[in-house]
């Protein structure tokens, strides 16, 4: 018990505010420096009420000079607002109290205009996954998040889907040849493709994109870790769909889902340390430093961002193409969406900065991708333009639990038995991955009707994710 980790909240009943004297605080207490727990939680005290005894000592000086100087500090601090309007919560009974509480520090931001929270939504940094936050005139890269642009992409063949069953082998194999995954992974000099986003003169304009244009070419194409995934399943359609003109059936299609990889990654810390550095503000409010879209700063964030958005999109291009021709494959549809950005839009009747981090837009009319897990299905919705959601809805079943979490205390048994009693073949993928680690997507779907309509149904069959235990990159 004496060993158990020292928290946020032991500290604030200490007495400490939740500012950057707690970061202070909590640094210091992760290399415990062989004190017991309430050794430690008696030092932060002393120093706490008497820190001007504490400025030589050789652990708690730092603690000790933020305490004295915090004063200083919180008067350069950017003012939070301390009576922020209300935002809708969409599923509510299925979400964490952190997804909640980080949405509740977004709303106290001076330039948040609007706010919504998803039926996937959990904690996150800055912004929560599943948040949507607009504001005026100004981007937040931690409300865009790390995988900039991330998206999925649905290509609709006009082949039967019984050719899962009867050509599982070919299929299977075409994956394998035409995607590569894992955090950092590429393609060598003689197998990359060429595409047009590379030509873009940001590549030669911006130093950090030009020193990533390299990088940038070796990943054209490829789907890094995490929840990223190339997946051949059966869509189907109760009924014909006149504005796709896709007849009722179930058709063969291909579902992938990836972002802008080591380029998007690279742009997002950069920014982020950027904002922070420009933009002050309390500690609770911190990841969400802004950049305001009138600077030099803010503009070249805008830029980089569009360009990692359009770089993702030729990501989905590339495979998607690779695996029609090899299948030789007619396209009935083709649908794409992304999340992690943030787009200029009317709200209201005033422009705003929408940011929806993992989350769809679903402007009326607007069609979007809403997958399950490796085992349950995903959908293809249209938008049915919600004011109160900010046009959005969920990009997910989102997670139940960590990926931590999921690792330490889920079966692979039981998955291997879902697998088999759904007919679906796993290429990689881990233990963080497992169904059982996400939520219910029909109880998430339930709690979105008044967001989107179902038009179609995605039942993934061939599944490949990394399996070299990556996250997102």
């Amino acid at each position: 018990m004496e060993n158990k980790r020292i928290n946020g909240n032991d500290l604030i009943a200490l007495g400490y505010k939740e500012n950057h004297t707690l970061g202070a605080a909590l640094k210091i207490n992760s290399k415990r420096h062989g004190l017991t727990k309430t050794e430690m939680l008696d030092k932060f005290k002393a120093v706490l009420e008497n820190p001007s005894a504490y400025v030589e000592d050789t652990v708690f000086s730092v603690l000790a000079h933020a305490i004295l100087g915090q004063d200083t500090v919180d008067a350069f601090l950017i003012a939070l607002n301390e009576n922020p309007m209300g935002y809708t919560i969409y599923g509510e009974s299925e979400i964490e109290a952190g997804a909640k509480e980080q949405m509740n520090v977004a709303m106290k931001l001076p330039v948040t205009v609007a706010g919504a929270l998803m039926p996937d939504a959990h904690q996150g940094y800055g912004l929560p996954i599943g948040g949507v936050l607009a504001t005026n005139n100004a981007v937040i890269p931690y409300g865009v998040g790390v995988d900039i642009g991330c998206r999925m992409a649905l290509s609709i063949f006009d082949l039967p889907a019984s050719l899962l069953d009867t050509h599982t082998d070919t299929l299977k194999e075409t994956i394998l040849k035409h995607t590569r995954f894992g955090a950092g992974n590429g393609y060598l000099k003689h197998e990359r493709v060429e595409h047009a986003v590379l030509e873009n003169s940001l590549f030669s304009e911006n130093n950090l994109l030009a020193s990533l244009k390299d990088k940038a070419w070796t990943q054209l194409g490829s789907s890094g870790g995490g929840n990223h995934f190339v997946e051949f399943g059966m869509v189907e359609f109760n009924e014909k769909d006149e504005v796709l003109d896709i007849e009722k059936g179930i058709y063969l299609g291909l579902l992938t889902h990836s972002g802008s990889r080591g380029l998007g990654a690279t742009v997002a810390a950069h920014y982020t340390k950027l904002a922070k550095s420009l933009c002050k503000l309390p500690y609770q409010a911190q990841h969400l430093a802004y950049l305001d879209l009138d600077t030099m700063e803010g503009q070249e964030y805008w830029l980089a961002m569009n360009l990692a958005g359009d770089y993702a999109s030729a990501c989905h291009e590339v495979i998607h193409e690779k695996i029609k021709t090899a299948l030789g494959a007619e396209l009935l549809a083709k649908i794409e969406n992304h999340h992690n950005f943030a787009w200029k839009e009317r709200w209201n009747d005033r422009e705003v900065i929408v940011h929806r981090k993992g989350a769809t837009p679903a402007a009326k009319g607007v069609l979007g991708i809403i997958p399950g897990s490796m085992a349950t299905p995903g959908f293809l919705v249209r938008g049915k333009g919600e004011m109160a959601a900010i046009q959005s809805a969920s990009h997910g079943a989102g997670r139940l639990m960590s990926r931590t979490q999921a690792i330490k205390t889920l079966s692979s048994v039981e998955l291997k038995n879902i697998l088999t009693d759904q007919g679906i073949t796993l290429l990689g993928a881990g233990m963080d991955e497992a169904p059982m680690a996400y939520k219910d997507i029909h109880t998430v779907m339930a709690s979105q009707e008044e967001l989107v309509d179902i038009v179609a149904k995605f039942s993934p069959k061939i599944v490949r994710m990394a399996d070299d235990g990556s996250r997102e990159d």
